[in-house]
C-alpha cells in the first residue's frame, strides 16, 4: 500500500471529509486531495504530524502495515525485559528479605523499615517492584549501625590485620614428604566434594532416611547410582519433590564430575599462572569472566559477575545489590592459597583476603580468610586444634565468625558430645532458611566440628561433616583438603580414591580434564615460585 492510499483509508476509517482532516493537520483541501489522488506526496514534517495526530506509527502510515501487535510493538513507549524470566540470585528485588536479615546481622540499623522490606517483598514482579527495591538498596547501603552492636567487621584488609588476635601458634618446618601433602589437599577435597555432592540441596529430613535405607547410615561410604531403586524414585518424588536421578553418584562417571567447589580451586591455579603470587583483586575478576560463562557461578559470585559485565570493580562488585555477601562461596574459594603457602597461614589469608573481596564482604571475607590460613597451617603443625586456632588469628577477634568459632572450642574442650555439637548446630541454625543454610558461619562451624570431634579420622571427619547436612559438598570438600595435607595421602582410603580414577572434571574455559598428578607438579612449582 502506498502512501496516498494509507491516508485515505485513515481519514475514511475516521468518518473524516477531506476538508475535516485537512484542518486537523494545518494543510489545505487540495494538499489532502493530491496526496489521495497520488499527484503530490506529504513531505516528511505533515507525515509526522499525521502520525501524531492520530496516534499511529510512521510504519503504519509509510508501509500500511496494520496488524495490531505489530503495531503495540512499534508504539511502546519503554522496553522491559520479562521479569518473571529472571534467575532467581540476578534479582535483588526476589530477595530483598535475605538483604533486610543481612543488614541486620550487620548490625545496620534498619529494623524500623521491617515492614517495608516485607510489603515491597511481597510485590508482584514488575517495574514498580524493581523501583522500589532500588529504593531500598539506597536505604541498605546509607544505613548507619546500630549503636549497641557488638561486632567490629571490616573487609578492608590493613583494618582485618589491625584486629586479629595475638598469634601464639608455632609453626614447625616444612615436611619433607610436602608433595604428598600437597597431594593429600588435592584428593581429599575431591573426594570430600564428591561425596557430599548426591546430597547438596537436601535437608536432614530427607539424608537420613536416605542413607538409612541405603544401609549407608552412619554414613561411611559413597552414595551409589545402585542405591537409587525405581521405588524409591517415585517415592521420594511424591514424598519430597526430589528428583534422585541424575545426581553426582560416585559410580555414574569416570572420574570427579565438575563442581563449583573444585573449580574455584581450578580458577585461582589459573590465577597464580596468569599473574603470579602478587595478583590482584582486579586481576581474579578478569580471570572469572574470561575462564567461564555465568552458569556456573552461584548466589554472591553470580552477582559479582553480573556486576564485573556492568562496570563494577571490586570491592563495589561485592557490595552492588548482593544480598549473598556473607554466604559461603568465599569459604570454598580458600584452599588453592593455603596449598601454596604451606607454613605461612598469614600470607596464606592475605592472598584469600585478594580473591573474596571481589564478592563478599565481612564475615563472607573471614571465612575464606579463615580456611586458608587452616591449610597453610596443616602442613606444618602437629595437631587439629592448633590448625584451628591458627586459622583464627587471622580473622580479627570482635567479628562474629570468631566468636563463633571460639565457641566450638569451647564446647570441645569442656567435653561436648559430637551428637550434642551438632544439635547446637541445628538449634541455632535452621537448614530449611537459605541463609543459614548457606551462610559462611555456621558451615564454618561445621567444618570444624568435623576436624576435632573426628579426631584427625579423614573418613569419619568427611562423613560427620555431609551427614549433617547444610552445604554438604562445601564442607566435605574443606573437611577432606585440610586433613589430606595434615596427613598426605596415606589418611585417604581407596574406596574414596578409586571412583576419582586420578581425574577431575571441570568447567573451566569450557570443559576441561585435570589429571590430579598435573594439579600437584603445578601447585608445587607455585609454591617454590
Amino acid at each position: 500500500m502506498n502512501i496516498g492510499k494509507s491516508i485515505a483509508k485513515l481519514r475514511c476509517d475516521l468518518s473524516l471529509s477531506q476538508e475535516k482532516f485537512a484542518d486537523l493537520i494545518g494543510v489545505s483541501r487540495q494538499a489532502v486531495q493530491k496526496w489521495e489522488s497520488e499527484t503530490s506526496s506529504p513531505d516528511m514534517e505533515n507525515l509526522a504530524r499525521i502520525a501524531n495526530q492520530f496516534g499511529i506509527s510512521l510504519d503504519l502510515l509509510v508501509l500500511g502495515r496494520d496488524k495490531r501487535e505489530m503495531e503495540e510493538l512499534r508504539v511502546v513507549k519503554k522496553i522491559e525485559p520479562q521479569y518473571d524470566m529472571i534467575n532467581g540470585w540476578d534479582s535483588y528485588a526476589d530477595n530483598l528479605m535475605i538483604e533486610y536479615r543481612q543488614s541486620m546481622d550487620e548490625g545496620k540499623d534498619l529494623a524500623q523499615y521491617e515492614g517495608l522490606f516485607q510489603a515491597v517483598s511481597g510485590m508482584p514482579k514488575g517495574a514498580s517492584k524493581e523501583k522500589m527495591s532500588n529504593i531500598l538498596f539506597e536505604m541498605v547501603i546509607n544505613a548507619p549501625q546500630r549503636s549497641d552492636y557488638a561486632y567490629n567487621e571490616p573487609s578492608e584488609l590493613p583494618a582485618i590485620l589491625a584486629l586479629r588476635p595475638e598469634k601464639k601458634i608455632q609453626m614447625g618446618a616444612i615436611p619433607a614428604n610436602l608433595e604428598d601433602r600437597i597431594r593429600g589437599a588435592w584428593v581429599g577435597r575431591i573426594c570430600g566434594c564428591l561425596l557430599g555432592k548426591p546430597v547438596e540441596g537436601w535437608r536432614t529430613n530427607v539424608i537420613i532416611p536416605f542413607l538409612k535405607e541405603t544401609n549407608n547410615y552412619p554414613l561411611h561410604r559413597y552414595l551409589l547410582k545402585s542405591d537409587v531403586t525405581e521405588e524409591r524414585k517415585e517415592r521420594y518424588f511424591t514424598e519430597y519433590k526430589l528428583a534422585l536421578e541424575n545426581r553426582a553418584y560416585a559410580d555414574a562417571h569416570e572420574c570427579a564430575p565438575m563442581d563449583d567447589d573444585t573449580n574455584y580451586t581450578v580458577m585461582a591455579m589459573r590465577i597464580l599462572e596468569k599473574y603470579g603470587r602478587d595478583f590482584t583483586p582486579y586481576d581474579v575478576s578478569r580471570t572469572w569472566l574470561e575462564a567461564q560463562v555465568i552458569r556456573p557461578y552461584c548466589t554472591a559470585e553470580r552477582v559479582a559477575y553480573r556486576n564485573f559485565i556492568n562496570g563494577f570493580v571490586p570491592p563495589a562488585s561485592a557490595v552492588y545489590k548482593n544480598v549473598y555477601r556473607e554466604y559461603i562461596g568465599a569459604q570454598i574459594r580458600a584452599d588453592y592459597f593455603g596449598y601454596i603457602n604451606p607454613g605461612n597461614p598469614e600470607l596464606a589469608a592475605e592472598m584469600a583476603w585478594r580473591d573474596a573481596s571481589i564478592s563478599h564482604v565481612k564475615n563472607g571475607i573471614y571465612g575464606e580468610m579463615f580456611v586458608a590460613a587452616m591449610i597453610a597451617a596443616a602442613a606444618v603443625c602437629s595437631d587439629l586444634p592448633s590448625v584451628v586456632r591458627a586459622g583464627m588469628e587471622q580473622i580479627p577477634k570482635t567479628s562474629r565468625l570468631y566468636e563463633s568459632l571460639t565457641e566450638v572450642l569451647e564446647w570441645y574442650e569442656s567435653g561436648v558430645t559430637e551428637k550434642q555439637a551438632f544439635a547446637n548446630i541445628h538449634e541455632r541454625y535452621n537448614e530449611k532458611n537459605g541463609y543459614d543454610w548457606c551462610h559462611t558461619i555456621s558451615n564454618a562451624m561445621i567444618v570444624v566440628i568435623s576436624l576435632l570431634w573426628g579426631k584427625g579420622d579423614y573418613s569419619k571427619s568427611i562423613c560427620m561433616s555431609v551427614e549433617v547436612g547444610f552445604d554438604t559438598d562445601c564442607n566435605g570438600a574443606t573437611v577432606g583438603s585440610i586433613l589430606g595435607m595434615f596427613y598426605g595421602t596415606s589418611a585417604i582410603e581407596s574406596k574414596w580414591t578409586d571412583p576419582v580414577n586420578g581425574a577431575l572434571d571441570t568447567t573451566i574455559e569450557g570443559h576441561t580434564r585435570y589429571q590430579i598428578d598435573d594439579l600437584v607438579k603445578i601447585t608445587m612449582k607455585h609454591i617454590k615460585s
